[in-house]
């Protein structure tokens, strides 16, 4: 100890514990999808072989909801964790060769292997696979990919969801279950492939797996189209879909009375805690319309088309309607107060500037200007306003949007929006396929290999939303779990139960010593209870 009663500092062996985190977890979650063995048997290898391709993706799959980073150096990171424990593979054998080798060996045994998981899960879980609900999205690429393998989705340029036309695009589209939002299949397509013609496809393939086989399927608006519908229709299978402009158009809407819609007994689940008189209110009312084909003689059919008002779409329409008012009024105010300015200088500059500012704050339908020259000043001159009438006519829409379904007339309407309410899932899914999942950015240098990992993160989210989905099964009729966020109570997430997770550690086999695991803490004692996991005993 030193004169101010200090101890000194000492050098110390590093420490040698593994992080062990959910390993054990998403391994007996593999186990239980039979993941390796379907791979396997899709794509067996030789028998010198040190791995087979479905231990590597079950590593991967690890990788991805342990460490979602860019796909390099899992030799580092299965080192770092107690990968060799846990799924009895040598890290070093993990190398971005044979990591490579794998993706590729899968690509064409995609569709056999999504099927086959997704069907496993449905059957060992107990899925409840009779609503179905459907989106694609976009992930954005970084790179030319100027050599591109015919067999797989080639990158394109199209319509990013994430806003970025300057980069190639991969497409995905993923179907969830009613039931705890499980994805229980999803492909890739290509990066300029329209939705509507992907519809018929996916419906094929989930007759296959799903439970019973004429399930509903809830999608967004481009589920209709007259092929889609009339494919469904011959199928058996029922569908839930917002209509888009052509099938609804604004002035329908706004025909529509409130008060003569029934009030649906529904509360959303972001406004439970709330008092009542501020939760979100919805009605309904409905009628039909006709679809139609292309050619005379092809069958037209009979749609209802539920009319649906929400107090929440609407409040938010006032608010972004009064917001680009708001901003309009600014641009335009900034424009008339440079006139004749260098910006400025003639009319011609004047209405090519109106335009610009219609058009970004979204205004068109209700800015009216009239624009000239000054005769004295040879400035040019600007009068403007909003037009009423035509604000009253998109303010009498507000809150008011229309589903389109083929169900029968004794699911009333109210079921028909309660049973599309669940549309919001996916999207959550899709939250997590891009966020803690970590889809891109993508690096791979071929599209073949970019549709494998898809795959990969695909599987990885199915796990990470079976765990989800055990554990508040597990705690029912309870809702939260004690000190699940910051120490207090909170909705088992699958990011709060892999983020409780990781804390585990391992301490590795030593001079004849097994390999232990320190008592974990009662929070990560608990969810290893409710997952029936025994991180004690490896697979």
């Amino acid at each position: 100890m030193d004169q101010r009663g200090r101890r000194r500092a000492r050098y110390v062996a590093a420490s040698i514990e593994k992080q062990l985190g959910a390993l054990p977890v998403i391994a007996d979650y593999c186990r239980r999808l039979d993941l390796a063995g379907i791979i396997d048997r899709a794509c067996p290898i030789r028998d010198l072989a040190d791995l087979t391709h479905g231990q590597v993706i079950e590593t991967l799959v690890a990788n991805r909801l342990t460490s979602p980073a860019p796909l390099v150096r899992v030799t580092g990171w299965a080192g770092e964790h107690a990968v060799e424990e846990v799924f009895g593979i040598d890290p070093a054998l993990l190398n971005d060769d044979r990591i490579g080798r794998a993706l590729d060996a899968i690509a064409p045994e995609l569709d056999h292997i999504v099927g086959s998981v997704g069907a496993q899960a449905i059957s060992v879980f107990g899925l409840d696979t009779s609503r179905l609900h459907w989106d694609m999205t976009s992930i954005s690429l970084y790179g030319a990919y100027d050599q591109i393998d015919e067999d797989h989705p080639a990158p394109k340029f199209g319509h990013p969801k994430d806003r970025r036309p300057d980069l190639k695009q991969i497409q995905a589209g993923l179907a969830v279950t009613s039931d705890g939002g499980i994805p229980v299949f999803h492909r890739a397509y290509d990066g300029g492939a329209g939705e509507i013609a992907q519809v018929v496809g996916t419906m094929t393939v989930l007759q296959k797996i799903a439970r019973p086989r004429n399930f509903l399927l809830i999608g967004d608006s481009k589920l209709v189209s007259y092929t889609n519908v009339s494919a469904m229709i011959d199928a058996g299978t029922g569908f839930i879909a917002p209509a888009s402009k052509a099938y609804t158009p604004a002035a329908t809407l706004a025909a529509l009375e409130r008060d003569c819609a029934t009030e649906v007994d529904y509360v959303a689940e972001r406004d439970a805690s709330k008092p009542a008189a501020q939760r979100g209110r919805w009605r309904v009312t409905e009628d039909t319309m006709t679809l139609t084909g292309k050619r005379k003689r092809d069958p037209a059919f009979t749609l209802r088309r539920v009319f649906v008002h929400s107090t929440a779409r609407a409040h938010a329409a006032v608010t972004a309607r009064a917001k680009k008012l708001d901003r309009a009024t600014d641009d335009l105010d900034r424009l008339v107060r440079g006139l004749g300015s260098r910006h400025y200088p003639d009319q011609q500059a004047v209405t090519t500037r109106i335009a610009a500012i219609a058009a970004a704050r979204r205004v068109t339908a209700y800015l009216r200007t009239t624009t000239g020259t000054d005769p004295t000043t040879g400035k040019p001159t600007l009068t403007w306003w909003f037009n009423q009438a035509a604000l009253d006519t998109e303010a009498a829409t507000d809150g008011w949007y229309a589903l389109l379904t083929n169900l029968p007339d004794s699911v009333t309407a109210s079921e028909i929006l309660i049973r599309y309410k669940g549309q919001e899932v996916v999207e959550r899914r899709y939250g997590a396929f891009k966020g803690p999942l970590a889809v891109a950015p993508m690096f791979l240098k071929n599209n073949r290999r970019i549709t494998a990992l898809i795959t990969v993160i695909c599987l990885a989210l199915l796990i990470f939303c079976l765990i989800e989905r055990q554990v508040r099964a597990a705690i029912a009729p309870q809702t939260t779990l004690d000190g699940l966020y910051a120490g207090r109570p909170a909705k088992p997430t699958g990011w709060l139960i892999f983020e409780a997770l990781a804390r585990l550690r391992l301490i590795p086999a030593a001079n004849g010593r097994p390999p232990g695991i320190p008592q974990p803490p009662p929070l990560q004692t608990r969810l290893l209870d409710l997952l029936d996991v025994d991180p004690t005993k490896p697979r």
